[in-house]
């Protein structure tokens, strides 16, 4: 059910439908969020390897959700990027801070503070010539059918890790 707020502008006005779902800001949030608590899954998981000699369980489970959530972190910098019109570099450096260890926290907060993920998800064209390109366009038609976008945002997470796993870590790339 939808939650009514009154508008900022007119105290004690009618109240305004609120949409409910995902919106780009809670999107976004969740991935951050999650991307930050995996880390600490990852984490305790090495403590537990290295400093309790504990085995390697918690590495491969923490290692591997985190894994798999860094990904769909990341690509959600880029969808909510797009969707929000963020610059490249801003949405690279979305990216980057998922390197960090809760750095998704504070570039969460600070794209939220200053209004970059303010607003709905684009559904519609604009005159803005990047909902003219090929990925404005499909980004939309991905938004319009929430269940598809669904199954390609998680099946791209999937085949992204999957490429990962078989590719291996880099130094044992070509041997």
């Amino acid at each position: 059910m939808p939650t009514l707020t009154p508008p900022e502008s007119a105290p004690g006005a009618a109240v305004v439908p609120e949409p409910a779902g995902l919106s780009p800001r809670r999107f976004f949030r969740i991935l951050a969020v999650a991307e930050a608590v995996t880390w600490t899954m990852l984490i305790a998981g090495m403590l537990a390897k290295y400093v309790f000699d504990a085995g390697t369980v918690g590495v491969r489970v923490g290692g591997s959700i985190h894994g798999f959530v860094f990904i769909a972190y990341a690509m959600t910098a880029v969808v909510v990027g797009l969707n929000q019109r963020w610059s490249a570099r801003l949405m690279i450096a979305g990216i980057a801070t998922a390197i960090v260890p809760y750095a998704t926290i504070p570039f969460d907060l600070w794209v939220d503070r200053t209004g970059r993920l303010d607003g709905p998800w684009r559904t519609t064209a604009t005159d803005d010539p990047r909902d003219h390109t090929l990925v404005g366009r499909l980004l939309r038609w991905l938004l319009v059918h929430p269940v598809l976008f669904a199954v390609a945002f998680i099946g791209g997470a999937v085949v992204i890790m999957a490429v990962m796993l078989v590719a291996g870590p880099p130094g044992t790339w070509g041997k």
